[in-house]
This record gives structure tokens, C-alpha cells and sequence, in this order.
């Protein structure tokens, strides 16, 4: 009878290493995956900040041209940068009470499909 409890502790022992290493493994795989997802969606995120800094000083030296060639249309340089404020300020207040909404799923569908890819 100790024969079969010795090796019926050395089959539990074995099980429960096995359980062990299964255990790890499946840790190391999950988090593994992590990083993988979480470099995919920062490699994919990085050219599109990159597109848009460059996008975004464009439009503001466009801007800055704008607001002169008004001022001077006008006779005051700074009436320029009124009106051109001005537009900014009507297209903010539309974005916010029309367009919020459409934005917010977009990039969050867009956030999620990267990461899910």
C-alpha cells in the first residue's frame, strides 16, 4: 500500500508542477500579447501625430496670414485676428453641440479596431 500512495503523491506532485508551468506560461502568453497590442496601436497612433503636428502648423501660419491680410483689409491689423478668432470660436461651439458626439465614436471605433487587429 505505500507503493501506490508514493506514487499516487508523485502524480499529484507532477500535476500539480504541470499546473504550475501552465500557469506561467499562460501569464508570460497574456502578457506577451499586451505588449504586442499596445505597440501596434502606438506604431499606428505615432505617423498619424506626426501628420497631424505638421497639418496643424500649416494651418497655423495660414492662420497667422489670414488674420494680417484682414487686418490690413480692415486697418487694424489685430481686426484680423478678431474675425479670424471669431470663425474659430463659431466652428468650436458648432463641433461641440452637433459634431461631438460623431467625433468621439469615431476615434474610440478607431482606438479599438487597432487594438483588435
Amino acid at each position: 500500500m505505500p507503493e501506490a500512495m508514493e506514487d499516487i503523491v508523485d502524480s499529484i506532485e507532477s500535476l500539480l508542477e504541470s499546473a504550475t508551468d501552465y500557469g506561467k506560461t499562460s501569464y508570460e502568453l497574456a502578457k506577451l500579447k499586451t505588449i504586442e497590442k499596445t505597440s501596434d496601436v502606438a506604431s499606428s497612433l505615432i505617423p498619424h501625430a506626426v501628420v497631424f503636428s505638421f497639418l496643424m502648423s500649416f494651418l497655423l501660419f495660414l492662420n497667422l496670414g489670414v488674420a494680417i491680410w484682414l487686418g490690413e483689409m480692415f486697418g487694424n491689423i489685430f481686426y484680423g485676428f478678431f474675425v479670424v478668432a471669431a470663425f474659430y470660436g463659431i466652428v468650436g461651439i458648432v463641433l461641440h453641440f452637433f459634431m461631438h458626439d460623431r467625433i468621439k465614436k469615431r476615434i474610440s471605433g478607431y482606438i479599438i479596431k487597432q487594438a483588435f487587429k
